[in-house]
């Protein structure tokens, strides 16, 4: 394979735009949330371009899909990439686009070139995993590889009361196939980055060794709603005063553990929420987050120490509920090694990066030697109408994708 052999960058771009304009916002952005018809729409103009590619098509029984090229030895495992043609409410055109239409770029170039792999080169497009719509995040990727049932899925609904099963036959993409019996050699997932680390660095190319793993917990403080005027401070049993003790202290326990540790509230409720009543209850969201499953833990049994301590000392009642965790991933070495061989053999500005957010590729590896690819995006701002990525940094990492999934498929010579 001639080290020189890139992708068409402009082809690529062309192919996010086109595929952009479904659900198209005034703003720039994308609205095309989970199994709505504009998903239909994006999950058919995706699946012909493939066709059209000489790409055969599976879909399994949560609606994710398969695009095969076929390889000279098509008993083996397929190297997959791709990601999720989902968005948020308010969201962009490159966040999980890119990730699909970079594999199919991949695939375009290779016929372009008339290059035959020995494996069967496959690109992947991911049911729901924005999580926008429905509950849980990652939804097709987390079936397939096992972490949550079918009929879990299948029953989720959205604000509606329309159902997962329901929509999906809907739109069309109820398929056969059971998940997780689809075979994956390796796994590559190519992704702006979503945060500001390689646009600050001016890097071209992050290398991806591994995602944080997670804590969410629901948090609320108990306290009394007194009169503001009359309440002595001595006397009040103030529920957001001691909310915000431990809200400090979660960000606190964060910057205890640098570099990868996060520490998050973001979603606050204060009752009764009136300007003149002192707050009776304050529920609260915790967001921790490391790398390290040992250190996460440790951030988990620091807050839940304080949580004590501050219950003991006010009186008031504190309670503290973990609702989500995922641990952290590593990236299976191959994989990170074969992006980063790649990287240097196409000379592009590189560093490593941690990933802070959630991807299918996170599941992927679960099942099958796994990496991932960064490129920058403007400002670091994703979820966003306003997210951008420039097409050079965009076709760079697709050029990455190509020579690393190719050092896994084997090119014939």
């Amino acid at each position: 394979m001639p080290d020189t052999l890139r992708i068409n960058g402009q082809r690529l771009w062309h192919s996010l735009m086109e595929l952009a304009q479904i659900g198209a916002t005034e703003k720039g952005g994308v609205k095309r949330l989970a199994l709505t018809d504009l998903d239909r729409q994006g999950r058919d103009l995706v699946v012909q371009w493939g066709r059209d590619a000489g790409m055969s098509v599976t879909v399994d029984k949560i609606g994710n899909v398969f695009m095969r090229r076929a390889g000279r030895n098509n008993d083996l495992a397929p190297i997959v990439t791709g990601s999720h043609v989902d968005t948020q409410p308010t969201g962009g055109k490159f966040d999980g686009n890119y990730g699909v239409l970079a594999g199919l770029e991949v695939v375009r170039t290779l016929n372009d070139r008339g290059i035959v792999t020995e494996a069967p080169i496959e690109v992947a497009f991911w049911t729901n995993e924005e999580g926008s719509r429905f509950v849980p995040v990652m939804m097709g990727s987390g079936v397939f590889c096992g972490a949550f049932s079918l009929e879990a899925a299948y029953a989720a609904r959205d604000v509606d009361g329309k159902s997962v099963r329901e929509e999906l036959e809907r739109i069309g993409y109820l398929g056969t196939e059971e998940p997780g019996q689809h075979p994956i050699g390796a796994y590559f997932e190519t992704h702006i980055e979503q945060g500001p680390v390689l646009e600050d660095a001016d890097k071209v190319i992050g290398v991806v060794p591994a995602v944080m793993g997670l804590s969410w917990y629901d948090c609320t403080v108990s306290g009394m709603e007194a009169h503001a005027g009359p309440t002595p401070m001595g006397l009040r049993r103030d529920a957001l005063q001691v909310a915000t003790t431990i809200m400090q202290e979660v960000v606190a326990i964060a910057n205890r553990y640098p570099p990868y540790g996060r520490g998050t509230v973001g979603m606050v409720q204060v009752f009764p929420n009136s300007r003149n009543v002192i707050p009776g209850q304050v529920k609260f969201s915790i967001d921790l987050r490391n790398v390290n499953d040992e250190l996460l833990n440790t951030m988990h049994e620091e807050m839940l120490a304080f949580v004590a301590k501050t219950r003991s000392e006010t009186g008031l009642g504190i309670e503290v509920e973990r609702v989500s965790y995922y641990p952290p991933c590593l990236f299976h070495p191959d994989c990170v090694n074969a992006v980063r061989a790649a990287t240097d053999k196409l000379g592009y500005p590189v560093m490593d990066v941690v990933s802070g957010a959630g991807h299918d590729a996170i599941y992927a590896a679960r099942v099958a030697p796994s990496g991932m690819i960064f490129v920058p995006c403007k400002d670091g701002i994703s979820h966003n109408e306003i997210e951008d990525a420039k097409p050079a940094h965009l076709e760079a990492g697709c050029n990455v994708l190509l020579h690393a999934m190719l050092e896994r498929a084997q090119v014939v010579e």
